[in-house]
């Protein structure tokens, strides 16, 4: 296990390095940092989506996608560490197929909105896509665990779906794009 914190102001981070989990500093511009600190804020952005009443297997669900997060702030903060496994990106997949089934198919592209939950849904799923791009730009200089990839591909294509069904749980119409341009 990685050092944890027992103080917060420590005036090490003064030169503007940090502290990885195993002991060791690097530049807080680095791109290990930059796919840890973009991983907390998906993680951050989901705890706001909690803060929102929701249905109890929905609010269940983030809270796991929350743990994972911390599995994967982990990973990248302690070099050669490798938490999130295949049955999580698995339990994605299930979720994300247990909620597509109660959903009409697609016609049109979904505007980002509909309830305050379902919005920010969609401002975490935007958040998770940047973390995705993260971590793979952080993959190109470090070999890492190659579900951490996939299990954020699927996390943004699940809180589309949970927005999705978070609008029609209140009977709001979907926010459909409608092209402006004249043919």
């Amino acid at each position: 296990m990685g050092h944890r914190l027992s103080k917060i102001t420590t005036r090490t981070g003064d030169n503007g390095t940090t502290g990885l989990a195993n002991g060791s500093r690097i530049n807080k511009d680095h791109p290990r940092i930059a796919a840890m600190g973009d991983v907390d804020e998906l993680n951050s952005s989901i705890g706001l989506i909690l803060t929102h009443e929701l249905p109890g297997d929905i609010r269940t669900l983030l809270t796991d996608i929350q743990h994972c997060m911390f599995d994967l702030g982990g990973e990248l903060s302690m070099p050669e560490q490798g938490f999130i496994t295949e049955q999580a990106i698995a339990q994605l997949d299930e979720e994300l197929q247990r909620l597509n089934a109660e959903l009409p198919p697609l016609k049109e592209f979904i505007l980002p909105g509909g309830t305050p939950a379902a919005a920010h849904c969609h401002m975490a799923r935007t958040i998770c896509r940047r973390a995705e791009r993260s971590v793979i730009s952080f993959s190109r200089e470090t070999e890492l665990n190659s579900h951490a990839v996939a299990y954020l591909n699927r996390l943004s294509d699940l809180l589309f779906v949970i927005a999705r069904v978070l609008t029609r749980g209140h009977a709001i119409e979907e926010p459909q794009w409608h092209s402006k341009r004249t043919p």
